[in-house]
């Protein structure tokens, strides 16, 4: 037997008022699939329901028994293709698969308002991660149930960023890096809004690749004035393959309203400030150096091949060789 509370019985069945809450809980007590846990005490209202109870888990004494559930009490929308070959698998998942079935015949009508994945998961499962696990997946794989089928959406990071003017058109920057992200802010902050040559008015924070996903969501998360007509999005971060890896991923996002391009007065003065330096450091291992090429195509050839002889010697230039002096 399995402890649950009088809470998560009611979150099962969220859109039901008291009145229907009491008469499923009396028919569970009278079918013997709960038991008061009378310790715990009632909650005070009338009629009054005990806070907790025992959950007796039903026995299926046959796979008979087991395939003739899967035949005659599970909804039409769930497959019972692979079970029934799999009985044994439809034993271990039968009450994860028993939740689902009575989610999609009496609270079907809550797909038609999009959630969370995790709000789902709860809604159904009674277990907020539930869907996000491996676990999760294979049950809804099995029953040939599509995650779009349950109407719900990842949530992405929200992105941090410093916004200098509300003004469009504007330019916004995003930086790979948190120093220079700060440095930046700071330097907007003591009354400039140039930065090498261009007119910035928001700075976002990326985060190295936590910004891929968390653009993912830009549509429904950034303000109204950054999806503004005519706004122009840089990217400026490391000069290494990683950092080019990101921008890349970025810019092939298909939900981003403006696609973001590099920041070609940052790189340029990067390129300047490494020429006069007496050694780079050296790449990170394990970097993916399948590149498409779609930052190179921001820059002349020339700039491009100063940047690939510095890659292909296996050094790399940091966001942070540019400082508040070089913003100007």
């Amino acid at each position: 037997m399995k402890r649950i509370s009088l809470e998560e019985l009611f979150r099962r069945h969220p859109a039901d008022s008291y009145q229907q809450q009491y008469a499923r809980i009396m028919d569970l007590l009278e079918q013997g699939r709960l038991k008061p846990v009378k310790k715990a005490g009632t909650n005070g209202k009338k009629p009054a329901l005990f806070l907790a109870y025992w959950q007796v888990e039903e026995q299926v004494s046959s796979y008979q028994e087991l395939e003739e559930e899967l035949k005659y009490h599970l909804e039409p929308l769930i497959s019972i293709e692979y079970y029934l070959s799999h009985l044994q698998a439809y034993q271990a998942d039968r009450p994860w698969v028993l939740m689902l079935n009575r989610y999609l015949k009496e609270n079907r009508f809550l797909l038609e308002q999009p959630e969370s994945c995790n709000e789902r998961s709860f809604e159904i499962f009674g277990r907020e991660k539930f869907l996000a696990r491996e676990q999760g997946r294979k049950i809804l794989k099995r029953c040939r149930i599509e995650p779009d089928f349950l109407n719900l959406y990842e949530t992405a990071e929200p992105f941090a960023y410093y916004t200098h003017t509300r003004e469009t058109p504007q330019n916004m920057l995003i930086l790979e890096n948190k120093d220079t992200f700060f440095s930046m802010r700071r330097f907007l902050l003591e009354g400039n809004s140039w930065v090498l040559g261009e007119k910035i008015g928001t700075l976002i924070y990326g985060g190295g690749k936590r910004i891929v996903k968390s653009f993912q969501d830009f549509e429904f998360s950034a303000e109204p004035y950054m999806q503004a007509e005519g706004n122009k999005i840089y990217y400026f971060g490391d000069l290494d393959y990683e950092g080019i890896g990101i921008y890349e991923s970025l810019a092939g996002q298909r939900r981003i309203c403006k696609r973001p391009v590099p920041f070609p007065a940052a790189y340029e003065k990067m390129l300047e400030k490494a020429a006069k330096t007496a050694a780079l450091p050296d790449t990170k291992e394990r970097q993916n150096q399948n590149l498409k090429g779609d930052f190179f195509a921001y820059f002349s050839e020339d700039t491009v091949a100063r940047m690939r002889e510095i890659l292909e010697r296996g050094k790399y230039i940091p966001q942070e060789i540019l400082n508040r002096k070089d913003f100007k």
